[in-house]
């Protein structure tokens, strides 16, 4: 099973932007605390989280597929593979999310992105996000645009669960790490 050493090991070989380091543990963080949710190994959850965008700085334009033969090779296993292959179901992959794991990967990737720019407009950052605010940034898609909303809702869907279930359960799990994640906002 993937350790959080090992993924993050594993992710340094390749990932060296800071935002995209910060990306890499805002979904650990969130893939957390969706494994507590499912009652999962959360820090399993956390590692596959970590890797989730192991090609991505290297490759943008060819995401994810530089990624499941050199993970494999380094002895990954093939439905840790698996799961971070199919976050990008539909858009650079046809692995669909089947699992918990993978259903959860699929949604939060987008949803921290919106969390994470929720909390930096705020002056104590994600320390009293509240979901009803994170909703209202949610509704308008002007904010965080970049931030694909219909592929989050689809996650949910998959899910079973409704966005404020999944962004509350996000937001408390990325509120833990609120320092090392650069979000305890500009009162801290």
């Amino acid at each position: 099973m993937l350790t959080l050493a090992r993924a993050r090991e594993l992710n340094q070989t390749m990932v060296t932007e800071e935002h995209l380091l910060i990306h890499a543990l805002n979904v650990s963080f969130a893939m957390g605390a969706m494994a507590e949710h499912f009652g999962e190994d959360v820090e399993h959850w956390q590692a596959v989280g970590i890797l989730h965008d192991y090609d991505y700085e290297k490759y943008p334009d060819e995401h994810l597929q530089h990624t499941e033969a050199p993970l494999l090779a380094a002895g990954v296993d093939p439905e840790d593979v698996r799961a971070i292959m199919s976050h990008g179901y539909g858009i650079c992959t046809d692995v669909e999310p089947v699992t918990n794991l993978e259903k959860s990967l699929y949604t939060v990737d987008e949803l921290t992105g919106i969390i994470q720019a929720c909390a930096r407009m705020r002056p104590r950052g994600i320390t009293d996000l509240e979901v009803k605010s994170f909703m209202k940034k949610f509704k308008d898609r002007k904010f965080a645009a970049k931030c694909d909303r219909d592929l989050v809702l689809k996650g949910c869907e998959m899910l079973g669960m409704d966005i404020r279930d999944v962004a509350a359960i996000c937001i408390e799990g990325m509120r833990e790490h609120a320092a090392e994640i650069g979000l305890l906002g500009t009162e801290a």
